[in-house]
């Protein structure tokens, strides 16, 4: 899963796609890489991100969806709001992808279950304003997963079909530090809910930390990769990166080196 953000305030790609035209060159430069899904987004959810209104976020995101929907790309929208998500399904996205597991639209879960559509719902707590005061956890991996476990009660409650459910743990969100290097490490617990496993640690903050490089997130690709291949081995099923032909690279050689040899095999 390929990231487009065409936003002026995302962590990373922020302002970098300033039109739709770009913003389309881009998605058209994942596909090309091997992206199996572009991930539109119209509305920064980093930490202390301000909130965009649903009819801007509209605007920015609908020409982007449209334009590559048309060529046949699979699209996924990165959106928290009812209003957008209908748009962009309208406009030809195939895949709801939402921060708030369906919470903080009270129009959104019904929206999905009477539209269809595969939904990504993600781990956090509280808004992007106020996430990482949330940080506070009695046993991290098991809080996490059982919140994700009732996340997914929920959107099966108001009518979205469990084989339309994929989950993403939400590496930076309402997690700081070590905590999400203990989350991936902790990966299986998730997986074992039986549902496809989203992961998400591209160019996060926590990588660079790490590294000592925080203040730059386009140094943290060699980090996010080996983040990345572990989530593969961990359990994860989609990969969401800044980084589409690195990670399909080096995915591929993974998966080539984790099968076993047809002499293995035969042997």
């Amino acid at each position: 899963m390929g990231i487009l953000n065409v936003t002026p305030d995302s962590f990373s790609d922020g302002g970098a796609h300033g039109n739709a035209e770009a913003a389309i060159i881009a998605g058209q430069a994942m596909r090309a890489a091997g992206a199996d899904i572009i991930d539109i987004g119209g509305e920064s959810t980093r930490p202390g991100a301000v909130t965009v209104l649903p009819d801007e976020e509209i605007r920015r995101v609908v020409p982007v969806i449209a334009g590559l929907a048309a060529q046949g790309a699979v699209i996924s929208v990165d959106t928290r709001n009812a209003a957008t998500m209908a748009a962009a399904l309208d406009a030809g996205a195939r895949i709801v992808n939402d921060v708030s597991a369906l919470r903080h639209d009270p129009a959104a879960a019904g929206l999905v279950a009477a539209r269809g559509c595969p939904v990504v719902l993600m781990h956090s707590r509280g808004t992007p304003e106020t996430m990482n005061c949330h940080a506070h956890y009695a046993d991290l991996v098991r809080d996490v997963t059982d919140e994700l476990a009732e996340r997914s009660k929920q959107a099966m409650a108001a009518g979205v079909a469990r084989a339309a459910i994929a989950l993403d743990p939400g590496f930076g969100f309402a997690k700081v530090g070590e905590q999400n290097f203990a989350l991936l490490r902790g990966l299986r617990c998730c997986a074992a809910l039986g549902f496809p496993l989203l992961v998400g640690v591209s160019r996060k903050r926590f990588l660079g930390e790490a590294m000592g490089q925080p203040s730059v997130p386009t140094a943290r690709d060699p980090a996010s990769l080996a983040a990345g291949l572990f989530a593969l081995r961990e359990g994860a099923a989609i990969l969401r990166v800044h980084d589409v032909s690195g990670t399909v690279q080096a995915a591929r050689v993974w998966g080539r080196l984790a099968a076993p040899s047809a002499s293995a095999a035969s042997g």
